[in-house]
């Protein structure tokens, strides 16, 4: 069985974070570190990892550090969907495979329902379907009484879903020259070349069986997804703190949390997990760090800073702030006095505004979205579900209640009146 990671695609619903999603670092190693180490664990040792021209220099860094596996590379020129990416690599792809994305985020069991299934049943196909109450902004099922696959809907409008079912791509193929058949021969103007085939399968009396899967599942389509995942990885995670971490006598570390190598910990700091503070990391005096927070590496979590359920990426720095349901990129320097609001005054769910189109997020706490390299200003404020792209100042005692674009500078700029000074003070202050 060979696991086919597809990571040759291009998130264009995550701005302002701008690295591939299987690239970002989840407690210390990236996400498709993760993912390798996942399905190793359900007995998989043999992948084909479909990368692109722009990261597959870094697929091959982290690849070539993993032992105990058989890992082949592959090279999709253009981000065209899954059926280009399994065509770019048809060379390689030889008896069962399983394609999987490697974006989401589950559990050792997805792999193991297959797994079992396709042990068990005699079906050309397996595709898992996980059951949702809400809606999704996904691919959904329709099954027969048997959960044999009869259609796939691609993104329907909410209320016209077939099922609560939702398509997570994580499949076993067993004919896979069919399947490439079938993806060659679809029609369609859009990059669904993949699903259309499964489609036409199963018209054609392809069996393909939908596996139902009921465990954790953290998918990433949009940026606030990040905190998803951090809370994946921190609730399944171990407490632990480094030999070489110093945490003074004074600090606070209650619950589950993970400290990294040559952390510092300053006098009445506090860290509540599930919590995790990269290496080389200091939090300083009087800092809460709490509720699923993951601070990266490098990082300076200033003096009376407070950080809420948030992800922060390496090498951040921060002063006498407040960061709520946020999440931060790289190399990023907050003003004192900084605040990212996360919840709204009419208690509303936040909404933010992508491609014209006014997303519910399905929180009512969220706070703001940063690319790398971005800065604040003393004294600014950032609204609930605002994102900044990347390269951007905010300035200070500035009030950002809307997006702002990468490579911008916003200022305040307050139009001031300097006056005589006609008061006459005594000097002492008052009467002797």
């Amino acid at each position: 069985m060979k696991v086919v990671f597809l990571c040759g695609g291009i998130g264009k619903r995550m701005f302002p974070i701008t690295e591939d999603k299987f690239l970002l670092t989840f407690l210390g190693k990236t996400l498709l570190e993760h993912q390798l180490e996942t399905a190793k664990e359900a007995g998989l040792d043999q992948f084909l990892v479909i990368g692109n021209p722009a990261n597959m220099q870094q697929i091959e860094q982290i690849t070539r550090t993993t032992s105990g596996l058989k890992i082949e590379l592959a090279l999709q020129e253009k981000p065209l969907g899954i059926a280009d990416a399994l065509k770019s690599a048809e060379s390689l792809l030889g008896g069962d495979i399983m394609v999987v994305n490697p974006n989401d985020v589950f559990a050792v069991s997805a792999y193991a329902r297959l797994l079992q299934e396709s042990q068990e049943n005699s079906a050309d196909s397996y595709i898992l379907g996980y059951e949702v109450k809400d809606y999704f902004p996904g691919g959904y099922l329709a099954v027969d009484s048997a959960n044999q696959l009869k259609h796939i809907v691609e993104k329907p409008q909410p209320g016209q879903q077939p099922s609560h079912l939702v398509n997570i791509l994580v499949h076993l193929h067993t004919k896979v020259g069919r399947l490439l058949e079938y993806i060659e021969n679809a029609e369609t103007t859009r990059d669904d070349a993949y699903e259309c085939a499964l489609d036409n399968l199963a018209k054609d009396g392809y069996k393909t069986k939908v596996v139902p899967y009921a465990d954790s599942w953290a998918p990433m389509k949009y940026p606030w997804h990040i905190l998803d995942v951090v809370k994946y990885f921190l609730d399944s995670s171990q407490p632990h703190v480094s030999a070489s971490a110093s945490i003074s006598e004074k600090a606070t570390i209650e619950s589950k949390v993970t400290i990294g190598d040559n952390v510092r910990v300053l006098e009445n700091a506090v860290i509540r997990g599930p919590a995790y503070i990269g290496p080389n990391s200091i939090i300083g005096n009087n800092v809460l760090v709490r509720d699923h927070s993951h601070i990266g590496a490098d990082c300076v979590v200033g003096y009376g800073t407070e950080v809420k359920n948030s992800y922060i990426g390496d090498g951040c720095w921060l002063h006498s702030s407040y960061v709520g349901d946020s999440i931060i990129g790289k190399g990023c320097s907050f003003g004192a006095g900084t605040v990212l609001a996360n919840f709204r005054f009419d208690e509303q769910n936040v909404r933010v505004t992508i491609a014209d189109e006014a997303i519910d997020t399905g929180r009512d706490k969220l706070g703001a979205m940063i690319g790398d390299n971005c800065k604040t200003g003393i004294n600014a404020s950032v609204m609930p579900g605002t994102r900044i792209g990347p390269n951007s100042i905010v300035g200070s005692h500035v009030c950002l209640a809307r997006d702002l674009e990468p490579g911008k500078i916003i200022l305040a700029e307050p139009q001031y009146r300097v006056l005589g000074n006609i008061a006459e003070l005594d000097r002492l202050g008052g009467e002797t």
